[in-house]
């Protein structure tokens, strides 16, 4: 099938048209219009749609801001959290700048409830939120990736009374044991729900008008995709996929991508910096981290820099430094600013509008040592080199002093060390060369390389994970993402491998469920296995495995 892939990035919002054997057919740009983020989507989608010269259907695959930005500038809904914390925790310790209510009721670590909730103490607190006027509420337990039942009891009980918009309830979004991140995780997810909610309703009008379209997905931070459905459910995983287009991206462009590497998306209005390493990208430890807000959210590990080619142009007196805004549109390009943009167009290193407005606009700023438009072209251009540079070079050094991981193993910090400069965006065929050098490592720029963050969208592929967790003395197995709890048989025969096999056709299962068919390996991630001892005697096991279908692209010609 062929597959339209659009990125929504901070300038521009790029589209690609691939083939049923994954040929770029074509691509196309339209400016990004952030108070209108469904409108820049659109746009490019007519446009790439005007090129197709067949009745073929398409699978449309979107990487979008609409999250991010909306937790970013603060424009998700008013949201609470309800958090069955258990004694000994003062979530005023966390210090979250949101509202966290700590609610009666608990399980312990084994997933056993100690404590009901109290029903009373939750619709007061959750009257007096509603009056306050809050839209949505989120559901955290400590231990609910144990036992969840105390967090969809705490749900149904606010159901009955129809006061929220949106209930999100930590245990679907993750199986970890993090709180104060399954907690932040859910808030944030809580927050923008019925953002893309609304978006989801736009798209699906779109699709309406345009019969062509066959199916949609959304791209994640992890790299993979997930359909409108789950969006709708997980709008957390929606955030930063951005950058995971451009990761994916090289990989789907690079001929051989067996070595390490720094990827490199330099776009108008920042650049993101990813590593690769032995062909597979780094991930977020933790989960993705987005500002101030550390989540659970898998996510490749991306850092991005206030550096662009529409960035603003400070002249000091010794140096020039650029960003970490956009300054708007290059002169050149119509607008009114001087760019790193217009600075490579004076010196004629890209044939891009009109050269004459990008050197009168140079000459405007002219000053101290920079005193012919000249000079300081060539400043501007040497400055964004160098400031990038200092960007990879610190995120390296960041990287040596911790752990690192890929979707399948944990590296050593000697591991991770660039032999090559992977570029792309509209403006790394000027900048990408100069970097290298700096850096004194080769570098490759990208096939389409002004567009590819289109492909990565297009060439991504669906990804799923879930965490199980068994507990023989209790008999005890769940899985949290899916909200799912059985009761084991013959504890005592219970072993690692039975439990691998369980989260293998779990999750296959549940690709089925999602109407997934062709979404390749399926990895065993984690893995742990404890004893449960009493009295000197083992009397049960605990294991907890960690499943996912592996972020991986289509190769693209």
């Amino acid at each position: 099938m062929q597959v339209v892939g659009i990125d929504v990035g901070g300038t521009n919002t790029d589209a690609t048209l691939l083939s049923e054997d994954k040929r770029v057919l074509a691509m196309v740009k339209t400016p990004t219009d952030h108070s209108n983020i469904l409108a820049s989507t659109k746009a490019a989608l007519n446009k790439i749609l005007k090129l197709k010269n067949d009745a073929h259907p398409v699978q449309l695959h979107l990487s979008t801001t609409l999250s991010t930005n909306a937790i970013v500038e603060g424009k998700g809904d008013s949201t609470a959290v309800l958090a069955l914390a258990g004694p000994g925790l003062n979530i005023a310790d966390f210090g979250f700048n949101f509202s966290v209510y700590s609610i009666q009721g608990y399980v312990d670590h084994r997933g056993r409830i100690v404590k009901e909730i109290d029903r009373e103490e939750i619709l007061k607190i959750a009257n007096q939120l509603r009056i306050d006027g809050t839209k949505s509420i989120a559901i955290v337990g400590k231990f609910s990736h144990r036992n969840n039942s105390l967090e969809i009891a705490v749900k149904e009980l606010l159901e009955t009374q129809g006061w929220f918009k949106v209930i999100t309830l930590g245990h679907q979004l993750s199986g970890s044991p993090n709180f104060p991140r399954r907690i932040m995780s859910a808030y944030l997810n809580a927050s923008v729900a019925s953002i893309q909610a609304n978006f989801v309703q736009m798209i699906e009008e779109i699709i309406k008008t345009n019969p062509i379209i066959s199916d949609v997905k959304i791209l994640k931070a992890d790299g993979g995709t997930m359909g409108l459905k789950e969006s709708c459910l997980r709008p957390i995983e929606t955030i930063l996929s951005g950058p995971a287009a451009s990761i994916m991206a090289a990989l789907a462009l690079v001929e051989t991508c067996a070595d390490n590497a720094v990827v490199v998306d330099i776009g108008g209005t920042t650049t993101d910096i990813a590593v690769i390493v032995g062909g597979e990208p780094l991930y977020q430890r933790n989960g993705a981290v987005i500002g101030e807000y550390q989540t659970l959210v898998p996510a490749l590990l991306t850092h991005s820099i206030g550096l662009g080619g529409d960035s603003e142009v400070h002249i000091e007196e010794h140096n020039i430094v650029l960003g970490p805004k956009r300054a708007g549109t290059a002169a050149a390009l119509g607008g009114d600013s001087l760019t790193p943009t217009d600075a490579a167009i004076a010196l004629g290193l890209v044939e891009l509008g009109v050269k004459e407005k990008a050197i009168a606009v140079l000459k405007q700023r002219t000053k101290g040592k920079y005193d012919s438009w000249l000079k300081l072209a060539e400043a501007i251009i040497d400055a964004f080199a160098y400031q990038l540079s200092e960007a990879i070079h610190e995120m390296y050094q960041r990287l040596t002093k911790v752990p690192v991981y890929t979707v399948s193993e944990i590296l050593a910090p000697k591991d991770i060390r660039p032999k090559k400069v992977i570029g792309l965006g509209a403006p790394a065929t000027v900048f990408i060369p100069l970097v290298a050098k700096i850096l004194n490592l080769p570098y490759q720029i990208l096939p389409y390389s002004a567009g590819s963050n289109g492909i990565g969208a297009a060439a991504a592929r669906p990804t799923l994970a879930i965490s199980l967790h068994v507990d023989t003395e209790e008999e005890s197995l769940i899985i949290p993402e899916l909200a799912y709890r059985e009761k084991i048989k013959r504890r005592l025969f219970f072993d690692r491998k039975q439990a691998r096999r369980i989260a293998i056709e779990k999750l296959e299962s549940y690709a089925e469920q999602m109407g997934l068919s062709d979404y390749g390996e399926i990895q065993i991630i984690e893995d742990e296995a404890f004893n449960v001892v009493r009295g000197f005697y083992t009397v049960g096991r605990i294991f907890s495995i960690k499943a996912q279908i592996r972020p991986a692209v289509w190769r693209v010609r």
